[in-house]
């Protein structure tokens, strides 16, 4: 399958990008123009603003009634795209503490965030995952794979350092948050027991993942699942006639029952895989949704970190055969 960037080439460390220049002059215009950044009031909840709603969901585990979190990107958003609005940074300016994903998940809101560092406490809660632990194809040109969440045991990771930022800019509440962060972190660790127990009941041969773009690599390494996506690492990129040809070959030559869309991504794509396999004589499903770059809406079980992992697992095994 033909491999691209995936990201657009301006997004790479220290090359020039004009939309992520004229948003972070906004931003800053903005800082300037109204004042400076209000303080926080005493026994008021400390002002979070996070990018992704899996970021999000740990925030509120771990903060509890000490916080009042902003999720920027909702249901169905796809992060690789989005653009910051005007009541978007009016929450970033006035923020306690911002915490977004990094690794140029976010495109051009992610170098602003880099560049806001020193007027309003931010975080990658990537940033304390071990450099070997990330995953950088060679034929991404040394990026990063940003999806790090798909491996619970990473995402473990990432709670931890959500749990130092919220030390750092809230000492007094220590014991609050390394309590519901302790709770948290169990509950992971059980998570990730379930998701190899589950996977592990799917037929070897069919352990085999393939979605729109490649949001899954990791939870294909960590549960040991063959992973395919016809786009690249982000949506920016598009899908050609002839990479939905070779993947249709691929489904044929291995007999996938199924293949999934994304809660995130149209699925226009994926069904058109679909035609071209049911257009050479073979047979293949939708398997279902799987969510991929953003959460369920809240108040569903998708609509937290662990649902959204159960979902999507229970999705695949049901689809891929596994066994009971």
């Amino acid at each position: 399958m033909t491999r691209r960037r995936p990201f657009h080439s301006s997004l790479s460390p220290g090359a020039p990008f004009a939309p992520s220049l004229i948003l972070l002059f906004i931003l800053f215009s903005w800082g300037c123009g109204g004042g400076d950044r209000p303080e926080r009031v005493e026994g008021e909840p400390l002002r979070v603003v996070s990018t992704i709603g899996m970021i999000t969901d740990l925030v509120e585990r771990i903060g509890g009634d000490r916080v009042s979190v902003q999720g920027l990107m909702g249901p169905g958003v796809d992060p690789h795209l989005y653009r910051a609005g005007a009541g978007d940074l009016r929450a970033l300016t006035s923020a306690d503490l911002v915490l977004y994903n990094g690794l140029f998940l976010e495109a051009a809101l992610g170098e602003v965030l880099e560049e806001m560092g020193d007027r309003v406490p931010t975080r990658a809660v990537t940033a304390d995952i071990p450099r070997d632990r990330l995953l950088a194809p060679q034929e991404f040109e040394g990026s990063f794979d940003p999806h790090v969440w798909s491996d619970v045991s990473l995402w473990r990771i990432a709670a931890g350092t959500i749990l130092n930022a919220l030390l750092d800019v809230d000492p007094e509440g220590e014991a609050h948050y390394r309590e519901r962060h302790t709770a948290l972190d169990a509950e992971m660790e059980e998570l990730d027991a379930w998701v190899r127990e589950e996977v592990a009941r799917i037929p070897a041969d069919l352990r085999v993942l393939v979605t729109a773009h490649d949001a899954f690599n990791y939870f294909g390494r960590a549960y040991d699942v063959e992973v395919r996506g016809l786009q690249g690492l982000s949506t920016v990129t598009e899908a050609g006639a002839a990479d939905v040809q070779e993947l249709a070959a691929f489904l044929l030559e291995r007999e996938i029952p199924a293949l999934f869309v994304e809660s995130s991504i149209p699925t226009r794509t994926v069904e058109a895989v679909r035609r071209a396999v049911l257009a050479r004589g073979g047979s293949v499903e939708i398997g279902g949704t799987l969510y991929s770059d953003a959460m369920g809406s809240a108040g569903t079980p998708e609509g937290t970190y662990a649902g959204m992992v159960r979902h999507n697992v229970t999705t695949i095994v049901g689809a891929l055969g596994g066994a009971r």
